[in-house]
C-alpha cells in the first residue's frame, strides 16, 4: 500500500510554511505515524519536524541526490508510517532556474505523484488570493493543486471573502486558515532557532497555529496520491562490523548533520558514539571522528574550555586517526576561532585562523572533485552544500583535498584543507550523493 502523502508548498518565501508544517505535523502525530520532509538543503527546518513528529525528518534535494536515489529514501522511510508531509522550499516553482524545475518543489511533487496544499500569505488579499492561485494552478498543469491555506488572516469576514474568491474563481478548495499572529519564531543568523533550545510550549503554540485548518481533509488528500514506485529497501549498502569507532558530537554547537550521514557510517560498519564536547563531555576512545556543523561561534568559549576534547582531537588525529570536520567542525579543527575580536584556541589540528565574520556565504551547493592525494576519495566526483558565516585563513603551502567546480570552498577554488588523515571542509556532503565517503572514512579510522 502506497503511503498517504501531501506537499506543503507556499506561494513564495516567508509565507509561514515551516511553522505551518511544523504544527500540522505535530497536531496529525497525536494519532498517526507522521513522516517529515523537507525540499532542498536544510538543517534547521527538518530538526522542527523531528521534534513535531518523534522521527527523524529527510531532505529531499534533486541536485544532491539522483531520483532514484530519492524515491528510494522515501520509500525506506515511509515504510511504517501513516502519512508523509513534505514541505517545500522557497515559491513552489522556484529552482535552481528561471524556468525549470531542478531544485524546485513542484519537481518533487511531480516525482512523488503527491497532492500540493498551497499555502499562501492573504494579508490584505480577497479577490486578489484567487489570482495568485490560479496562476499556480495554470503555470503547470501537472502539478496537482489539491488545497489551500490562507494565512495571515485578519478576521472572519476577510476570511470568508478571500475563501469564496479561491474556491469559486481559481477552482481550488480552502482546508484551512491561520489568523494574523502578533508574534513568530524567534530568528537566527541561520534560520529558525533550533528546536533544541525551544520549549515545549513554542511547539504547543504551533499546533495550536493550526487549530483551524482541516486536519482530516488533509489525510484524505494525502491518500489521493498516484501510483509511484518507492522502494522500502534500505538506501545503504549493509556491511559487517569492523570493530572501528567514530565519535559525532551531537550538542548545542554540533547539530548539523544529514541523519543518512550518521546512519550510512553505521551500515559501513562502524559504532557511532555521540558525545556532547560544549557541555564539558571529554572525547570518547575512538579511532575517527566526523565533526558536523552548526553554531560553535556560539559556544566558542565552552569548546575552548573543554580542553580534553580539543586535545583529544589534535592527539588523534597526530596519531593517524581520522578527523573529517564540516563548516563548524572545520573551525573547530584550526588553530584559532576568531570572534568579536575575542579569540579562542581550538584543536590545532589544521594551521590555520577561521573567522566569524557574519558576512553570509550562501546557502548554495556545491560540487567538488576529490585531489589525486586526497586521503579519503582521491579523485570522486562529490555534492553537497555550503552556508556559513565565517572566514577560514590558511598558511601558504596549505594542503587541500577538494577541487571546488560550483561554490567558494576556502580559498581559491580549493576546499577540504587536509594535514594527515584529517580533512575539514566547508561542504556539507550527502552521503546517499557519494556511496564511498561513508565505507571510506570508515577505513580510513581502521587503518
Amino acid at each position: 500500500m502506497m503511503v498517504p502523502r501531501i506537499v506543503l508548498a507556499g506561494a513564495g518565501s516567508g509565507v509561514g510554511k515551516t511553522t505551518i508544517a511544523t504544527g500540522l505535523m505535530r497536531r496529525l502525530s497525536r494519532g498517526h505515524r507522521v513522516q517529515g520532509f523537507k525540499v532542498g538543503p536544510d538543517f534547521i527546518d527538518p530538526m522542527f519536524h523531528t521534534a513535531a513528529t518523534g522521527r527523524p525528518s529527510r531532505n529531499l534535494d534533486s541536485f544532491m541526490l539522483e531520483p532514484d536515489v530519492m524515491r528510494n529514501l522515501f520509500g525506506w522511510s515511509t515504510r511504517d508510517a501513516d502519512i508523509a508531509i513534505v514541505e517545500g522550499v522557497r515559491g513552489l516553482y522556484d529552482g535552481l532556474t528561471a524556468v525549470g524545475d531542478t531544485g524546485s518543489t513542484a519537481e518533487i511533487a511531480k516525482m512523488l505523484d503527491a497532492p500540493v496544499v498551497l499555502i499562501v500569505n492573504a494579508r490584505s488579499l480577497a479577490k486578489s488570493a484567487a489570482a495568485v492561485v490560479l496562476g499556480f494552478r495554470q503555470l503547470d498543469p501537472s502539478v496537482r493543486i489539491a488545497g489551500v491555506i490562507l494565512n495571515q488572516i485578519g478576521g472572519p469576514r476577510h476570511l470568508a471573502k478571500a475563501a469564496e474568491a479561491v474556491e469559486s474563481l481559481a477552482g481550488v478548495e480552502v482546508v484551512g486558515a491561520i489568523e494574523r499572529q502578533g508574534e513568530a519564531l524567534p530568528e537566527r543568523h541561520l534560520g529558525l532557532i533550533a528546536p533544541g533550545e525551544a520549549r515545549k510550549d513554542t511547539m504547543d503554540s504551533l499546533e495550536a497555529l493550526v487549530e483551524d485548518v482541516d486536519v482530516n481533509r488533509i489525510m484524505e488528500i494525502a491518500s489521493s496520491a498516484g501510483d509511484v514506485d518507492l522502494p522500502t529497501s534500505s538506501p545503504f549498502v549493509e556491511q559487517e562490523p569492523t570493530g572501528v569507532r567514530i565519535a559525532v558530537p551531537c550538542d548545542r554547537a554540533y547539530r548539523f548533520y544529514y541523519p543518512e550521514n550518521i546512519e550510512a557510517l553505521s551500515a559501513a560498519g562502524a559504532e557511532v558514539l555521540r558525545f556532547r564536547p560544549s557541555e564539558g563531555e571529554d572525547l570518547p576512545d575512538c579511532d575517527g571522528v566526523y565533526l558536523g556543523g552548526g553554531y560553535p561561534e556560539l559556544y566558542a568559549s565552552a569548546i575552548a574550555d573543554n580542553r580534553n576534547f580539543l586535545e583529544g582531537l589534535r592527539t588523534l588525529s597526530e596519531d593517524g586517526g581520522a578527523v573529517y570536520g564540516e563548516c563548524g567542525g572545520l573551525m573547530t579543527m584550526c588553530s584559532s576561532l576568531h570572534v568579536n575580536g575575542e579569540e579562542h584556541r581550538m584543536a590545532g589540528i589544521l594551521p590555520s585562523m577561521a573567522v566569524f565574520t557574519g558576512k553570509r556565504h550562501g546557502p548554495s551547493y556545491m560540487r567538488v572533485t576529490g585531489t589525486p592525494d586526497n586521503f579519503l576519495l582521491p579523485n570522486a566526483a562529490m555534492r553537497g552544500h555550503e552556508f556559513h558565516y565565517s572566514e577560514v585563513r590558511p598558511m601558504p603551502g596549505s594542503s587541500y583535498g577538494l577541487r571546488v567546480e560550483r561554490g567558494l570552498g576556502i580559498a581559491g577554488s580549493m576546499d577540504g584543507l587536509m594535514v594527515r588523515r584529517s580533512m575539514g571542509t566547508y561542504m556539507h556532503l550527502h552521503a546517499l550523493s557519494c556511496r564511498q565517503w561513508a565505507p571510506a572514512l570508515v577505513a580510513a579510522a581502521g587503518h
